[in-house]
């Protein structure tokens, strides 16, 4: 776990990689397997640090290899009931006499999240706990503050409207700061359990008029006019993982690189996975608050992953993907982790982050609608220019031509060819309907922006 890494090195066998994140699984149970790697694999191979962390019924120890002779001294750490708090309190007490603020806060975000557990399963009476979600003023960030509800809400009309401080979030100057936060639409809380809530909202002036970074609205008005058409969205949100300590991808060496993209995209092992714990985390999450998550994958390049939302109609899939874009940011918090959603986190010849659009409507979807859909790539030929100016900040480093991407200025499709803007399937292309998957946006788009830009184009 992170909580001990920077502060007391442990090696375990190849079998074992000690991860870069706090995990909240039974620490005596970890440790006893770490302590099982045999001495002489670790001390001769050179390959693992040099100091490994023992249990010996209560008492906890450092073992300390002075050389790779297999000679060791003993450096006691504690002696006490062993529980994960104890573990922690050591680790956070050595942390603080070396000056190693990163493994004190590591340590510290631990032994609260410990503490913190029992405070969450303290009875809340009928009180329900509703945190509000919104987007602030960059359009990439979300924002959320908790309210407290006398009973459990079934529709997000019967949630009050409430405000916030928009000068902090640059959606408000500081002379009339008050911006208004409307329900939209309600999920299940995986954090808080019960009956706790989380509520996507977007923003309004006291008047009751859109703020300027409010795109929902704006997507509602398209997404009303064309409720006949149901259009179908399926959104594959690309992330990437970085260590919170050095800011370095996961799993990366510290300022180094890892090997050349390959093994990496839906592998196994841990000389080419980094991650999976979280990612697995926010499936259940995701699951468990309601999201229509269809699926997760490993990416191309080391530390980076996808996850899959729909398939959602209309302006659905925006509250749901924004919704698991924050689940992802607060279980990013519990596991130390830091999720970046760049579209192009690490130069050179590494794959970019994006989101891949999979778009049909019920005429794409019944017989006959291999012809609607090439009557839709004409029109999204004559507004290329117009989609990419509104699919994510920094695309132009990642829609380069290379690494699965077509060129920024360049619209082109193909069926089942990735290095298109638009791909075609071929159980499109073989059954005459289907949908096509827009290729083009960037891992930071705003999903009500671009979902309803596709409908705007393809079908008013």
């Amino acid at each position: 776990p992170r909580a001990f890494r920077s502060s007391v090195r442990v090696f375990g066998s190849p079998t074992l990689r000690v991860r870069d994140f706090a995990s909240r699984f039974n620490f005596a149970q970890m440790l006893t397997f770490v302590n099982a790697a045999p001495l002489s694999t670790a001390s001769r191979s050179g390959i693992f640090p040099s100091q490994r962390l023992c249990v010996s019924g209560s008492i906890a120890s450092l073992e300390t290899f002075p050389s790779h002779v297999g000679l060791r001294k003993v450096e006691p750490l504690f002696e006490t009931k062993f529980t994960a708090r104890s573990v922690l309190q050591a680790q956070i007490k050595k942390a603080n006499s070396k000056g190693s603020s990163m493994a004190m806060k590591m340590a510290m975000d631990s032994l609260n999240r410990e503490l913190l557990d029992k405070f969450y399963a303290l009875p809340q009476g009928k009180a329900v706990l509703a945190e509000y979600i919104w987007i602030d003023g960059s359009g990439e960030n979300v924002r959320s503050k908790t309210k407290t509800l006398s009973a459990a809400p079934k529709d997000p009309s019967d949630l009050p409207i409430w405000n916030f401080d928009g000068s902090s979030t640059g959606q408000a100057p500081g002379t009339d700061s008050e911006v208004m936060l409307k329900p939209q639409a309600i999920f299940k809380d995986p954090f808080r359990g019960g009956d706790n809530i989380l509520v996507m909202c977007d923003c309004y002036t006291p008047q009751g008029q859109p703020i300027p970074s409010n795109t929902r609205a704006d997507a509602e008005k398209i997404f009303n006019k064309v409720k006949k058409s149901k259009p179908w969205f399926g959104l594959e949100q690309e992330y990437t993982l970085f260590s919170a300590g050095d800011n370095w991808p996961l799993g990366w060496p510290t300022g180094g690189f890892p090997g050349p993209q390959g093994p990496y995209y839906c592998g196994a092992g841990v000389d080419k996975i980094f991650g999976r714990e979280l990612a697995e985390a926010h499936y259940k999450a995701c699951l468990f608050a309601g999201i229509n998550i269809s699926g997760i994958n490993a990416e191309v390049m080391p530390g980076q992953w996808e996850f899959q939302v729909g398939p959602c109609e209309g302006i659905s899939a925006g509250d749901q993907l924004w919704v698991a874009r924050y689940l992802m940011e607060r279980i990013g918090e519990e596991f130390g982790v830091r999720v970046s959603f760049d579209p192009k986190p690490m130069e050179g010849d590494w794959n970019g982050a994006g989101c891949h659009t999979n778009f049909s409507t019920e005429e794409m979807r019944n017989d006959g609608g291999w012809e609607i859909i090439q009557k839709a790539l004409t029109k999204l030929e004559a507004t290329h220019m117009d989609h990419i100016a509104v699919y994510g900040k920094g695309n132009e480093r990642r829609l380069t031509g290379k690494h699965e991407t077509a060129p920024i200025t360049q619209f082109s499709w193909g069926v089942a060819n990735r290095g298109c803007s638009i791909r075609i399937p071929r159980s499109t292309e073989a059954e005459g309907k289907g949908y096509l998957e827009d290729r083009r946006p960037a891992s930071n788009m705003d999903p009500y922006i671009v979902t309803s830009k596709l409908v705007e184009t393809c079908c008013l």
